[in-house]
This record gives structure tokens, sequence and C-alpha cells, in this order.
């Protein structure tokens, strides 16, 4: 028996347009990620929330993935997709896929000359092939996790 998607109600935000208990949420989801469940000490907090556009994934009033779409610094620089997170009770159920794909076409349609870029965690870097982006550096730590530069190259 094929197990069904759930139906996931995607919203954009900037983060001053977002209900403060979402917005709670959202960073409890990438703290309990990011600091807790990967055993790192680090400023989730960085300040770039404060420009960056945020796709927040609900069901029934629970926050199971987002991610943060960082504008380009000038229009020579891309367009930065970060802070891609699905709750550990909704992995392997393609949200993650979901998520990055609208996150692509969003960044597209708002800056259609801007290349694409993230900063993979490495374990990560065949997912983010197979969403079209390929390595363009050498691996790197950031706050003791070994990161690849990605570039989308669709």
């Amino acid at each position: 028996m094929e197990s069904k998607k759930p139906l996931l109600h995607w919203t954009w935000y900037h983060l001053g347009e977002m209900h403060p208990l979402t917005l709670y949420d959202m960073l409890a989801l990438r703290e309990s990620i990011f600091v807790v469940e990967q055993n790192c000490i680090y400023h989730e907090l960085d300040g770039l929330d404060k420009t960056a556009l945020h796709l927040v994934a609900v069901l029934e009033n629970e926050v199971v993935a987002c991610l943060r779409v960082l504008e380009p610094d000038d229009q020579d620089s891309p367009v930065r997709i970060g802070r891609v997170a699905v709750a550990i009770n909704w992995r392997g159920q393609g949200i993650a896929r979901e998520m990055v794909q609208v996150a692509i076409n969003k960044a597209q349609q708002l800056h259609p000359s801007c290349r694409l870029y993230v900063e993979a965690q490495s374990y990560l870097a065949e997912f983010y092939q197979s969403m079209g982006f390929k390595q363009s550096g050498i691996e790197f730590l950031e706050d003791g996790i070994p990161h690849l530069p990605m570039f989308y190259a669709r």
C-alpha cells in the first residue's frame, strides 16, 4: 500500500509578516535540527533572517519544514538558498525535494538573471545534485560540519 503525501500549506513570508507563533515554531524546528540533532553549537540567529524570504510548510498548525532565500548582495551575486529543514517525523516523504524546487522557482521568478547557490552539508550533496546543483569548489567546514559550495546548473 502506497502512503499518501501530506497536504501541506506552503507560505512565503518576510520576517515582519510572520505570525509570532509561526516564527517561534520555525526557529524551534531549525534549532532542533541544526543545533540539537547535529550537536552543533553556533549562532542560529545570524541576522540574515531579517532580509530573507522564508518558505514555511504547515500541516494542521505544525511547522514541518522551512527554508530561507537570501537576496543577492548585488547584480553579480547569487541568490542563496539555505536553512533547509524538515522535521524528523516528516522526512522521507519528498518534502525537502518539493520545498527546494519551490524555492528554485521563486528565486528564478524574482531574480531571473542571478545564479542560485547553496552551501550544502556534504552528506546531502547527492540530493542537491539530483535537484540540478553542481559542486563549485572544495569541501569546507562550517561550524564543524563539512559543506560543499554548489551552484544550480539547469
